[in-house]
């Protein structure tokens, strides 16, 4: 994972400060772009401990369309907690742009609309098997006219799948992205999404591609990247998972082997 680190770098020598909505501070850039093979093993940052069980419930939490925090998430990974409301709704947040992305449409008989369900991740994965040369196959999680109906408007606003010579690659674009804490679940949970895709449809998990919109390090988070820094990267670990489809895979279906990792660093979250 030394992409990882040499965004880190690139951010702590070429970053400007800027202010942000939590008034904490942050060292910023615009615009960067890495890439992770998932053939050299699977991206998960080992010069500090990334929890991965809550990548996996989370990932799965989109996938089934929850937008909860009581629906298996609050429980595995807090998270979302601090957005979430007394109920714990977070509103029409990825999930529900992933597989629920609203639609009117109109009725031929009595000229009423009527509101229908666009489950993006189904048609995605019916591109992939069916049109794989299709420069359409594309998620997103931004959805204009819901913005102000969710409580944090996504961070990984949309993501694109692309075939080529029997494998499958995706391109995540990011417009915010906290590098100390949020970039390495990010990568982790769209390599796992990217490499559940692969399966189903019988090719092999390629590269993803990470391209970042406002990528910065929160200044109360420079000193724990600065020790991360100091680390050397060990070998990536690799993931079995279940021969099932995407939207049935749980829990206990996703293994991660040979997993080994420095230390954990604590960062707080900015709100």
């Amino acid at each position: 994972m030394r992409q990882y680190l040499d965004l880190v770098r690139y951010i702590l020598e070429n970053g400007e400060k800027k202010e942000d909505r939590t008034g904490t501070g942050t060292i910023s850039v615009f615009g960067y772009q890495s890439k992770y093979d998932l053939r050299e093993g699977f991206p998960l940052l080992t010069t500090k401990k990334v929890l991965f069980s809550a990548v996996v419930h989370e990932l799965l939490w989109f996938l089934r369309g929850s937008t909860n925090i009581n629906d298996g998430l609050k429980e595995f990974t807090p998270i979302w907690n601090a957005w979430a409301d007394a109920n714990g709704e977070l509103g029409p947040i990825y999930g529900y742009q992933w597989r629920k992305w609203e639609k009117f449409v109109k009725d031929g008989d009595t000229g009423r609309y009527r509101k229908e369900h666009v489950d993006q991740i189904r048609g995605a994965i019916d591109l992939i098997k069916n049109n794989p040369a299709s420069r359409r196959i594309i998620v997103s999680a931004w959805n204009a006219a819901d913005v102000d109906r969710m409580a944090l408007p996504p961070c990984h606003a949309f993501f694109q799948f692309y075939v080529i010579g029997g494998r499958l690659d995706c391109q995540l674009y990011q417009r915010s992205a906290d590098i100390a804490l949020g970039v390495p679940f990010n990568i982790a949970s769209y390599a796992l999404l990217l490499a559940m895709m692969a399966q189903e449809c019988n090719l092999t998990p390629g590269i993803f591609v990470h391209t970042l919109g406002d990528a910065h390090i929160y200044l109360n988070h420079v000193q724990g990247l600065q020790e991360q820094l100091k680390r050397t990267p060990k070998l990536l670990p690799q993931i079995r998972i279940a021969k099932k489809p995407v939207l049935d895979i749980q829990f206990d279906d996703i293994e991660l082997l040979n997993y080994e990792h420095d230390a954990f660093i604590k960062f707080p979250i900015a709100v």
